[in-house]
């Protein structure tokens, strides 16, 4: 199957970088190219890529509000893609915005080839992907910016003692195999978890549910 994707920067020589490596790969066809986020927008909804890969700050309209447009278009029935969100800085407030705005990863730029190539691969089987070495770091400084509105903890109810359990630690930063090894379960059983746990929330991936298990309470910076 191959993977239609858009390359959104403002810089021509990085854009162009990023389109040919991508463009190169056997499963993926670049299906366009922007320089700023409301033409993103246009070729997005003429193309439909199954990802976006986005520089945060652009002119014109920036990644994350185009990732909020990308994510909420006026037509219910509209395609929507998903977001890989480019950075040059491993703490960036606008990164942890453009997650809340419904990016399923960011990657630093500065990445080797081979990790953006699969960091698109990841997500556009659905996964959501964070840079492994800002990961923690990430939901930490989200946690505490962010006070949890305890009032959504009914959100929470359909879920079972032991999806509660696996939550807390996937909001915690945990790998698959971190939690397997934490609550003496298979890896396999832990990924059935998580794919439960997304469908009864009714989010798009991993890095949602880190959102919304801060923000209804079930966690805390301080790790409660």
């Amino acid at each position: 199957m191959t993977i239609k994707v858009l390359v959104v920067d403002d810089q021509a020589m990085v854009r162009a970088g990023f389109a040919a490596l991508l463009d190169a790969q056997p499963d993926m066809d670049v299906v366009g190219e922007a320089d700023n986020g409301a033409r993103a927008i246009e070729i997005s909804h003429e193309r439909q890529p199954d990802v976006v890969v986005m520089d945060v700050r652009m002119p014109v309209l920036n990644g994350i509000d185009t990732t909020r447009q990308l994510m909420n278009p006026p037509d219910a029935a509209a395609h929507v893609p998903r977001v890989l969100m480019l950075t040059t800085f491993d703490i960036d407030d606008y990164v942890y915005e453009a997650i809340r705005a419904g990016a399923s990863g960011f990657l630093l730029k500065d990445a080797l080839p081979a990790d953006l190539v699969s960091a698109v691969r990841v997500v556009a089987s659905g996964e959501a992907l964070l840079a492994p070495t800002v990961t923690r770091r990430m939901i930490e400084h989200f946690a505490r910016s962010t006070p949890p509105r305890r009032t959504s903890a009914p959100r929470l109810s359909g879920l079972t003692d032991r999806e509660r359990e696996v939550l807390v630690l996937v909001a915690q930063g945990l790998s698959n195999s971190e939690i397997a090894a934490s609550l003496f379960i298979a890896e396999q059983t832990v990924k059935s978890h998580v794919s439960r746990i997304i469908g009864k929330l009714g989010i798009r991936d991993r890095v949602q549910a880190v959102i919304v298990a801060y923000e209804c309470g079930l966690v805390s910076a301080a790790g409660d």
